[in-house]
């Protein structure tokens, strides 16, 4: 019918245009004022019908056909990180304190070259094509549930995302049915003791010593509390207490993540957290809080989507292959609860292109040749979808 990579090639120097303007002038989540501009700029020139604001800040473009097809919609974030870009590219951001570090930018130029081709196959079009340009995925509670609520997915049929990642080899794509990422949840626990001198702890109710049992014990949770050929994890990232040698404080502090792909076992380890911190209160005579935030849903693949993304690559002949089960997290996961459909990873990963720094990295970058085998594979699903009339 097309030739979907051919069409992609042709937009790649446009492409890299695009990821590396956006690269320079990164925004964080819920501040990405300039990149909304600058999208909407780009999608001004096309003929879309264009909504915004969707949410805080999102943009719906909708590219109408004149047929009874269907109606799909596809996304892309435009966030960046919170981190200080520490690679040599002559298009390294210009903004300190914000780097595009997980591929967003990447992203945005895939959808955008997406857009573009529409417009040049608009006579072609049998259903509708919606495209969801999206911010602040990288910070619950995220953008997608309030573009949601604002009505982005009104009338769509199945939705799709990408992400690019450096962790598969480029010319690479990976999915899998059923659960893919899991609910990236956060947790903040205060134990308030008694505090006094080093010298005199029998005096004192020790925060630290309490903490540190609990925070021991609470790696039985996942060890022998579920079935072990169920996922989870439970991780401490920050412990804070004290401020001198000899000083034993009257609290300590805590964050840390848990990750899971089921609702029953997320329940099940906050529940085992608070009666374990319940039993050091009352042995040892203290009070705790426990601030338990549940993150974005899991990102459950509909089965029919995913057999429609695994078809698409083969069909365009890309290296397909099932990914593993990852315990990162994606706000895509709520369009999922709303829609059928399914999330993919373009392979990014060129060690030759220094592109196989994990993301969220300072050193994190993209073999930009990805980008067309991105967009290709959305342009063939779109085909699959039957979008495009038959020639």
């Amino acid at each position: 019918m097309f030739d979907w990579f051919q069409l992609a090639n042709e937009k790649e120097n446009r492409m890299v245009q695009v990821r590396r303007y956006l690269h320079q002038y990164p925004e964080l989540s819920f501040e990405e004022y300039h990149t909304h501009d600058f999208i909407m700029n780009q999608l001004s020139q096309l003929s879309c019908e264009i909504q915004t604001p969707v949410g805080r800040n999102g943009i719906v473009a909708r590219f109408k056909g004149n047929g009874d097809g269907p109606t799909i919609a596809l996304r892309a974030d435009f966030d960046a990180l919170p981190i200080d870009e520490l690679t040599d590219v002559d298009y390294k951001s210009k903004n300190p304190g914000a780097m595009h570090a997980c591929g967003h930018d990447g992203h945005t130029a895939i959808l955008l070259a997406v857009a573009e081709i529409l417009e040049s196959h608009l006579n072609q079009l049998n259903g509708t094509v919606v495209l969801i340009f999206q911010y602040g995925e990288e910070i619950m509670p995220g953008g997608s549930q309030e573009m949601i609520d604002d009505g982005c997915l009104q009338g769509v049929d199945r939705i799709y995302g990408n992400h690019l990642w450096s962790g598969y080899p480029t010319g690479t794509i990976y999915s899998r049915p059923g659960a893919m990422m899991a609910s990236p949840d956060e947790f903040n626990i205060t134990i308030h003791g008694r505090g006094g001198h080093g010298a005199k702890p029998h005096e004192t109710i020790d925060p630290v010593v309490i903490m540190a049992e609990f925070i021991m014990s609470s790696q039985k949770i996942i060890s022998r509390t579920i079935d072990p050929v169920k996922q989870a994890v439970l991780s401490f990232g920050m412990i804070q207490a004290g401020s001198a040698d000899n000083v034993i404080p009257d609290s300590a502090y805590c964050r840390g993540t848990v990750r899971t792909f089921d609702t029953d076992i997320q329940d099940h380890v906050i529940n085992k957290m608070d009666k374990l911190l319940q039993g050091l209160a009352v042995a040892n005579d203290i009070e705790y809080s426990l601030d338990y935030i549940k993150g974005y849903l899991p990102v459950h693949n509909n089965a029919n989507c995913y057999e429609v993304v695994k078809q698409a690559a083969n069909d365009i002949n890309l290296r397909y292959n099932e990914s593993d089960l990852m315990m990162v997290g994606e706000d895509f996961s709520h369009y999922l609860k709303v829609r059928p459909g399914a999330f993919f990873l373009t392979g990014c990963g060129n060690p030759e292109k220094n592109s196989d720094y994990p993301h969220h990295s300072p050193y994190f970058n993209i073999d930009e040749k990805a980008m067309k085998y991105a967009v290709s594979e959305f342009l063939k699903i779109l085909e699959l979808e039957n979008i495009f009339k038959q020639l």
